[in-house]
């Protein structure tokens, strides 16, 4: 279909995993004629799930599109996955999308992922609603779920369907702005009935809390509201679109996406209620400035690409956002990154792995383009050079990283070429080869993420891949200064010989500097032109290491004189002179080791607090503070030793029964002593002689 940008409503369908997104889109879908029938999750035929890993797993595991038309309306729904590991996926979601749709299980209110998720609206003020879920499920409560998320997520609630009956006994919802009861048939069709009698109490409960909500949307109906008692539906349609449009309030729904019950009030209120994306604003960078820029008709063209897949049958796919103008099959666009052109060809919509043809992507659609040369995700598409780009997603750091290593030489080259796609599709799974272990990596958001992608590589490609956890990239220092250092470096055989003297003084640099070169010799005693080669002597010994072969940093050096030889002297002669400097001052210096720490954030259950803060004093690690954020929900932040997180996402998930989450990134290097030392030192030097003999 072709519409107006008006008359769009783009939606990201989020919540904690297992609170039924994909089957709610799989009866949206179903209700609106776009499937013949709602398939159940363990069919493994869903929409949005479509891929051989979710179809496995059954989870979902990447954001899957899929628009539908409902009464002149183009509604497009992005399915995002539920698990922390696959977050991603979601973050690409809230950029592209102008709403958002929270689902809650109504037997288990607001859970962690569904705060975390909630945590980034907020930080994009982003409007919402939330649309409480599985009411047909054994011990389900609405009314709890709702009480629930007014007290774990403070926010204006308006109820817009209220259930009827719960459990085995549900019949359906109540629309508090119609006043009509929808049951359900075993089809998952919708009926409007008049709303039974014994719900009388319950409804002129909520309603009221509606009207109040609703008032509190704008604020000319405040004051009606005080004056008059009441509000007519109307005025309480008004007050919900204008609040919903400034986030000032969050609508909430009752139903079961399995029963199919519910949905007809929730599309409704979509189309009538949920922004279109015209006069929104997206982030841009022009003349190195952070600014903004409105989705607007007018102008020349202009997208960005949020989301990139690699389709066995169709070939690159980009997920475009228009932002500006329109894309259509003949559109000239380019990429001011790449600096080369091209015309799409086609445009598509895409509905679950359906490609299906448009004539055009308006301002605000969300689409796609096939096989394109220039695009990939983050990149910025243009009808002619306009002088800016789009702010690129901002991905949080991976925190679980793998060592691998293939089998043979041919696997090798079959594993990295599968890596660069996975990389192209999925910026949070990132490859490294570490020069100072080296060691190949791969990191992402967690075991799950990074086995899923390395068992897929396994079985396509053929090839064996093996891990194992990767080494600490540990770092050497001084602590003090070492005082006047003398070495020459004297060799003589037949001809010229080899000769070269410095004298130097060593100290500590502040953690991050790496090093500093001053040269106060006095009367030139050693000419400039030997000083590149003294200091290429310094970094040789840096580089090399004193204690366990680990590199040295942040250690200023001073050289204070030295001696040359009219014949015999050379760069070489001075370079291999400084090394040995180096090393002797070093061993006056006070070496020790240092390890790298990790800035480190907890998301847990309030009943979980205690055994995570005493194994994080048992990983040596210094908690800063923790915060209540909020659902039973606690933040707690620590900075801990790299060594003692490599397997943290497992051990989270066992002392969490797989509810806890984190983040984490590097934050510093700090010394290290004692046996924790020793034994660094020890396994360092043993692998050290078996590599070279």
């Amino acid at each position: 279909m072709s519409v107006s940008s008006t008359d769009l409503r783009n939606i990201a369908i989020v919540g904690h995993n297992g609170t039924g997104k994909t089957s709610l889109l799989e009866q949206i879908l179903f209700q609106c004629g776009v499937i013949s029938r709602a398939e159940q999750i363990s069919s493994g035929k869903t929409v949005s799930d479509f891929t051989e890993e979710e179809i496995a797993r059954q989870i979902s595991i990447h954001t899957a599109m899929a628009p539908i038309e409902f009464e002149g309306k183009q509604i497009t729904f992005l399915d995002t996955p539920g698990t922390a590991d696959f977050i991603g996926e979601v973050i690409s979601a809230f950029r592209s999308c102008e709403n958002a749709l929270v689902l809650v299980d109504a037997r288990d209110g607001a859970q962690i992922e569904t705060i975390k998720l909630w945590k980034r609206l907020n930080d994009r003020n982003k409007p919402r609603a939330v649309f409480i879920n599985k009411c047909d499920r054994d011990r389900s409560d609405f009314f709890a779920a709702f009480t629930n998320l007014k007290e774990q997520l403070p926010a204006t609630y308006v109820p817009v369907t209220i259930p009827m009956g719960s459990g085995d006994s549900f019949a359906g919802v109540i629309n508090l702005i119609e006043m009509k009861a929808y049951t359900f048939d075993e089809n998952g069709k919708e009926s409007q009935i008049d709303i039974p009698s014994e719900y009388k109490d319950v409804v002129d409960e909520y309603e009221l809390l509606l009207i109040e909500a609703a008032a509190e949307g704008a604020d000319d109906l405040i004051e009606k509201y005080f004056d008059e008692g009441t509000l007519s539906p109307e005025d309480i349609r008004r007050g919900l679109r204008e609040g919903l449009v400034e986030n000032r309030i969050v609508p909430v729904f009752a139903g079961s996406a399995e029963k199919g019950s519910g949905i007809n009030s929730l599309l409704i209120f979509i189309k009538n209620n949920f922004i279109s994306p015209i006069g929104r604003l997206d982030e841009i960078i022009a003349d190195e400035e952070v600014k903004e820029i409105s989705i607007s008709e007018e102008g020349p063209a202009s997208a960005y690409v949020f989301k990139t897949t690699i389709d066995q049958f169709s070939g690159k796919l980009s997920f475009v956002k228009v932002v500006q103008g329109s894309i259509a099959g003949d559109t000239d666009l380019m990429d001011p990154n790449v600096g080369k052109k091209e015309r799409p060809g086609k445009v598509y919509h895409l509905i679950g792995k359906k490609l299906v043809e448009v004539p055009v992507l308006v301002a605000g659609d969300i689409g796609v383009i096939a096989k394109s040369n220039i695009t990939y995700t983050n990149s910025t598409l243009t009808n002619g050079d306009q002088g800016y780009t789009y702010l690129p997603l901002r991905f949080p750091h991976p925190i679980y990283s793998l060592a691998i290593a293939a089998g043979d030489k041919k696997s090798e080259d079959k594993m990295n070429d599968a890596l660069h796609r996975v990389i192209e599709e999925d910026l949070t799974f990132q490859t490294h080869f570490n020069e100072e272990t080296k060691e190949s990596t791969v990191s992402g958001m967690g075991e799950l993420h990074i086995n899923m992608i390395l068992d897929r590589i396994r079985e396509k490609q053929k090839v064996t891949i093996n891990t194992k956890l990767p080494k600490i990239a540990y770092r050497e220092t001084i602590t003090r200064k070492s005082g006047i250092v003398e070495y020459a470096h004297k060799k003589q055989s037949g001809g010229h010989g080899q000769y070269g003297k410095v004298l130097i003084e060593i100290e500590p640099l502040p953690r991050g500097e790496y090093y500093s070169f001053t040269n106060a010799i006095k009367g030139g005693s050693v000419s400039k032109g030997y000083m590149p080669g003294i200091e290429k002597g310094l970094h040789d010994a840096m580089e090399e290491g004193f204690l366990a072969h680990y590199p040295l940093v942040d250690i200023g050096v001073t050289i204070v004189d030295g001696k040359e030889h009219p014949v015999d002297s050379s760069e070489m002669a001075f370079r291999l002179a400084a090394k040995g400097a180096m090393k002797a001052a070093i061993e006056k210096a006070g070496p020790v080791l240092l390890e790298p720490f990790m800035m480190l954030q907890v998301y847990i259950n309030d009943q979980y607090l205690g055994d995570i803060l005493s194994d994080l004093s048992g990983k040596r690690g210094r908690v800063l503070g923790q915060e209540d954020i909020g659902g039973g929900i606690q933040l707690v932040k620590a900075e801990v030793p790299q060594s003692e997180m490599l397997n943290y996402s497992i051990d989270l998930k066992s002392m969490t029964s797989g509810t806890g989450s984190f983040e984490m990134e590097f934050n510093h290097y700090e010394a290290v002593s004692g046996r924790i030392a020793d034994d660094v030192i020890k396994a360092a030097k043993a692998a050290f002689e078996e590599e070279n003999g």
